[in-house]
């Protein structure tokens, strides 16, 4: 049998020309009001002692975006609060394998609140692909087990 060349398919939904200016743009307004109330959500309930484990989540996620792009120079001083942060979401998510309560200390909710801001300022001021290309690094990050990625085993 002889071998063959698999052909891919693109879709014809997708106009190559809108998508390439869409990954050019900064990311649009409904979407990134989008994210800020999810992730304020997750501060919030996370300040009340309410969180839950979806919430630890998006803030782990939030922090080791804001890292990665930290560690990649866009907005190099959100590192110490990255890092205090990280150490708040172990000690929380080991307070609710004890108590079954979730939730930030004091310390735990300045670092939140300040990643968050860095986080909101990193995202708006780069383009949508190069935002894409940072939360695919940190993926692949936590996928190697990377010393800065914020998981619980």
């Amino acid at each position: 049998m002889r071998k063959r060349t698999k052909r891919k398919i693109w879709s014809t939904e997708i106009n190559p020309i809108a998508h390439a200016i869409a990954g050019a743009c900064v990311t649009d307004q409904p979407s990134l009001d989008k994210l800020r109330l999810i992730e304020l959500a997750a501060v919030d309930s996370m300040a009340r002692g309410a969180g839950n484990i979806e919430d630890w989540r998006l803030l782990a996620d939030m922090v080791n975006i804001c890292e990665t792009m930290a560690d990649s120079g866009i907005g190099p001083e959100a590192s110490p609060y990255c890092t205090a942060l990280q150490e708040d979401l172990i000690e929380a998510a080991h307070r609710f394998e004890k108590t079954g309560r979730m939730g930030l200390t004091g310390k735990g909710l300045v670092a939140a609140r300040e990643v968050y801001a860095y986080h909101d300022i990193q995202r708006a001021s780069i383009a949508r692909s190069a935002y894409e290309r940072m939360i695919e690094k940190t993926r692949n990050r936590i996928k190697s087990n990377h010393d800065k990625v914020v998981t619980i085993k």
